[in-house]
């Protein structure tokens, strides 16, 4: 595959009930490419968020399930969640402020 833009890396935001404990310890969950490796979420969140500091990123890959429609078996599409750990001294991410 060609080479990530870090407008490609992050997909969306992940708003679930566990991701907005971690807002508090200036955590953000996000769906990312399943290509991307650790260094390019890093830089993605970084430019796309101005005044973000990562301190470190936790990721997670997660196989797509198995489903049936009649005799034909297929599997859903893989994907990637990325944890981002924030520095003390970064800005908050805006997209979560009025959740």
């Amino acid at each position: 595959m060609a080479s990530l833009l870090y407008y490609d890396v992050i997909l969306k935001p992940m708003v679930t009930e566990k991701s907005m404990e971690g807002m508090g310890e200036k955590k953000y969950t996000f769906l990312v490419h399943p290509e991307a490796n650790k260094t390019q979420i890093k830089d993605a969140v970084e430019k796309m968020f101005d005044g973000v500091k990562v301190a470190k990123v936790n990721t997670q890959n997660k196989d797509g399930k198995s489903r049936r429609r009649g005799l034909v078996t297929g599997k859903t599409a893989k994907s990637k969640k990325a944890i981002v750990q924030l520095t003390a001294d970064s800005k908050d991410i805006e997209i979560f402020a009025g959740l």
